[in-house]
């Protein structure tokens, strides 16, 4: 497949090339895909290093399964969930998570959840990327990428109890930022 500098690939014809062993259709994927995943990646990882790792490791995946992909479906949601799925078989190599039983959920509860529309979203996601890495990670899982605690559980061998906690903690922290911030800002504009 001769690829020319303008010319634009579907992504059928990129993972088709791609499985022919086309190295410009490869650098092509990767280029497309890239800056998205290493996104996802900082989401569950701790450090810059940390972060390439996972996402170099998670596209040798994507390639060695792309005879798996069906062409149903996004491709992108294809290659996320592959990450993502790396991101946390690379966290189980060392457990970040306590492990709390069951936990009465009021301890954490949250006072004022409107905080949060009022905040840009690379603000949230410093916030979140401040939490404790078990909190943010049981939080990247359940309200970003839309895992359920039961599988949550299952992906992190931890217990249900231990995935709501967790999520009920990372919220009441986020709260408790997201406070501090409001209150900073507001006495900022009063100083003015």
């Amino acid at each position: 497949m001769r690829i020319h500098k303008k010319q634009i690939l579907s992504d059928s014809e990129l993972v088709k090339g791609c499985l022919k062993g086309d190295r410009k259709c490869q650098s092509l994927f990767y280029q497309k895909f890239a800056r998205k995943m290493y996104g996802v990646c900082v989401r569950y990882c701790n450090d810059v290093e940390s972060v390439e790792d996972v996402l170099q490791e998670g596209f040798i995946k994507v390639f060695n399964k792309m005879k798996s992909f069906r062409f149903e479906g996004s491709l992108e949601g294809w290659v996320r969930r592959i990450i993502v799925n790396n991101a946390i078989d690379s966290i189980k190599i060392t457990p970040v998570i306590v492990k709390y039983e069951d936990v009465d959920e009021s301890e954490f509860e949250i006072e004022n959840e409107n905080v949060i529309d009022e905040l840009a979203a690379e603000e949230v996601l410093n916030l979140i990327n401040e939490l404790p890495h078990g909190c943010r990670l049981v939080f990247n899982m359940y309200v970003i990428e839309g895992y359920n605690h039961n599988e949550i559980s299952e992906m992190l061998e931890i217990s249900v109890g231990t995935s709501k906690s967790q999520l009920s903690r990372a919220k009441k922290l986020l709260q408790e930022k997201l406070l501090l911030l409001e209150s900073s800002t507001l006495e900022m504009y009063a100083n003015e």
